[in-house]
């Protein structure tokens, strides 16, 4: 153990408000930073909210200096049915904030592949959520902008403290940027009129009263669009229901729409306003006060002026036939109407294993890279060969 630092389990209420606060002393010169809902995080290591636990285990840990100041942080995490899908069984580490100190950061990172080799892992990576990849996944290292909803802001400095360690770049994830006024490519335009002409094909944004069928068209498309990738599992019924109810609060219909083939669900574009810009001064608190600013912030002030796009998909037998297009070009006819309040989209999530959708993107959103994350990856076995995710095509 280091002579400098010590780490200390988080067991109790205020070790778990340490772990919460920490990062608002850390950043607090760093005004592109915004502090995640407490909520947000809290819920991921409630054994109660977060299935996972089902079939794993988390830890966490606050690292101390020798006057029990916290200068770190930092959870590993690990789920069975996840682990196996690799070569080697492979857990997780992730919450990683810590002073510019190779030692401090080593400690929390040696801290974490001993207690995940003690559970049978043989790699690990990080940092990553314990949960969905669509939140808290990934270290940011170009592109430092104010990070949107459940996504990481970091110093640059992470990725020095990571690749020190041992870890090597797993895969990118790349954020796209476009400005929503300038529409997407005339050859995506003719695709999309193409596809319309065709009676069998219809495009609908979001309607309140069909809530609950979206839920079975979401799993639906998901399962065949997304599913085959890696380290991306199906879902069933209730997690989809439980996805579009977590979503209820911040829909906007003009930004969610669904695309069908004599009536069949067969792709999506769901994009919801992006909450940071309301609660980033919310200290992380989602009291009854700070709910009724939320709500007014984005039904009656319209404060938040950017999207986010969650996800875009299209089962596999409808692609590359001008569906894509159609999603996108639909979506342009709501944001062509008069009182659209929003200027900026950001397409999350789009990893370099997946150069089918990066180049749909590119091509036919005409959006460009905004901001890249890091998925690193450490085997325990140092001599073992390292491969980086394979592409999927």
């Amino acid at each position: 153990m280091s002579s400098r630092f010590f780490l200390k389990e988080v067991v109790g209420k205020d070790d778990k408000k340490e772990f919460l606060d920490y990062p608002s002393r850390l950043y607090h010169k760093e005004k592109r930073w915004i502090r995640p809902l407490d909520d947000e995080v809290e819920k991921i290591f409630d054994p109660e909210r977060n299935k996972l636990f089902k079939t794993g285990e988390a830890v966490r840990w606050l690292l101390k200096d020798k006057q029990e100041q916290t200068v770190g942080r930092m959870a590993a995490f690990y789920d069975k049915r996840t682990s196996q899908k690799y070569e080697q069984p492979t857990g997780g580490i992730g919450f990683f904030d810590c002073i510019h100190d190779q030692e401090a950061a080593n400690t929390l990172f040696r801290a974490g592949e001993n207690w995940l080799r003690s559970k049978g892992m043989e790699a690990m990576d990080g940092p990553v959520n314990f949960g969905d990849r669509d939140n808290f996944w990934g270290c940011l290292k170009e592109g430092f902008y104010e990070n949107t909803f459940n996504m990481p802001y970091n110093f640059p400095y992470y990725n020095e403290l990571f690749e020190n360690y041992g870890f090597k770049n797993y895969f990118n994830q790349y954020v796209y940027y476009k400005k929503i006024s300038e529409g997407a490519s005339d050859l995506s335009h003719a695709k999309a009129l193409r596809i319309l002409k065709n009676p069998d094909y219809r495009f609908d944004i979001f309607r309140w009263k069909r809530f609950e069928k979206y839920a079975e068209d979401f799993l639906i498309i998901y399962n065949k669009a997304w599913a085959r990738f890696p380290g991306v599992s199906a879902i069933k019924l209730p997690k989809a229901k439980a996805l579009l109810h977590a979503l209820k609060p911040v829909i906007d219909k003009r930004t969610m729409i669904f695309g069908y083939y004599k009536n069949e669900p067969i792709g999506f574009y769901i994009m919801i306003p992006d909450i940071n810009q309301i609660i980033k001064n919310f200290n992380g608190k989602l009291h009854w006060m700070n709910k009724i600013r939320l709500f007014l912030g984005l039904k009656i002030f319209h404060k938040t002026n950017r999207l986010l796009g969650l996800i875009f998909g299209v089962v596999p037998e409808h692609q590359r036939k001008g569906v894509e297009s159609a999603l996108i070009y639909r979506f342009e006819k709501e944001s062509a109407k008069p009182g659209f309040p929003y200027v900026h989209l950001e397409m999350n999530w789009i990893g370099d294993f997946n150069p089918a959708m990066m180049k749909m993107v590119e091509r036919y959103v005409e959006a460009s890279i905004y901001k890249t994350y890091v998925t690193y990856r450490l085997f325990f076995d140092r001599n073992k060969p390292f491969k980086r995710a394979a592409k999927v095509r």
